[in-house]
């Protein structure tokens, strides 16, 4: 007889007081844009300065918006265009769910584009500040995902698979931990080492590149122990979604990093 850990079944609902409810996924929204921000505010301060931290305070709310709006957009344009195309209202309903990083963070860079223009702030310069703060609230979010008991892995026999509650009576990988601790512990620890070495500082972009490289070697890993969304399974060349859309990221963030270079 195989053994498994039970599923450790936490209530989504943090708190709920009458139609109120605060729930463990928007409140690791919150917390991630709460603590990026305050470690953002003592990195744009970093020599070569990159923004004041009024302007950083002003950019927490385009990127709040980046977010939400992104990844909303994203989530409905790579994982569910054929459903929302029947019912296009539906996409409004961020109640119900359905959030894509990979569409979150490109609100985030439009958003940081156009700021940075308005501000006359070089772009490069405030990613490299503002990107270290990212894996915060992507650790987090993937722990509301292991609370939620969603996004699970694929059938295991590994000594720590679980079986979750929506996940059929098959053990499974916990796959949102590992991705929790790739995207969000190990890849906070490399960007806040490299942004604290001024020589790495000075080249525009490096650091910026490297989150983008380093969170989709991450997720191209992840993806090898998490389920494939029912409604699309295995894409191209037997690859999933999140590993499709993670290939660019790589190839853009590596190319950031070899075309750094320290100002004249």
């Amino acid at each position: 007889m195989m053994f498994v850990i039970a599923f450790p079944v936490i209530d989504p609902v943090l708190i709920e007081i009458g139609p109120f409810a605060l729930r463990w996924y928007a409140l690791a929204y919150i917390a991630g844009i709460v603590l990026g921000w305050m470690l953002a505010r003592r990195l744009v301060a970093l020599a070569p300065v990159a923004a004041s931290r009024e302007q950083l305070d002003d950019f927490i709310t385009w990127a709040t918006l980046g977010i939400i709006l992104g990844g909303r957009l994203g989530y409905v344009l790579f994982y569910r265009p054929g459903y929302y195309v029947s019912v296009p209202w539906e996409a409004l309903y961020v109640w119900q769910g359905g959030m894509a990083f990979h569409g979150g963070m490109l609100g985030v860079i439009v958003a940081a584009l156009w700021f940075c223009r308005r501000q006359g702030l070089s772009a490069l310069r405030f990613g490299d500040r503002v990107a270290p703060a990212v894996p915060i609230g992507l650790g987090l979010g993937r722990l509301a995902n292991f609370i939620n008991g969603e996004l699970w892995g694929r059938v295991s026999d590994a000594p720590w698979a679980m079986v979750f509650p929506t996940g059929g009576p098959e053990p499974r990988h916990p796959s949102q931990l590992y991705q929790a601790a790739m995207e969000g512990v190990l890849l906070f620890v490399l960007l806040n080492i490299l942004v604290r070495i001024p020589a790495l500082r000075e080249r525009e972009g490096f650091v910026t590149g490297a989150f983008l490289a380093g969170y989709g070697a991450a997720r191209l890993v992840g993806e090898v122990f998490r389920q494939p969304d029912a409604h699309l399974g295995f894409l191209f060349a037997g690859a999933t979604m999140g590993q499709l859309l993670s290939v660019p990221m790589i190839l853009v963030g590596l190319m950031l990093m070899v075309r750094a270079r320290r100002p004249a």
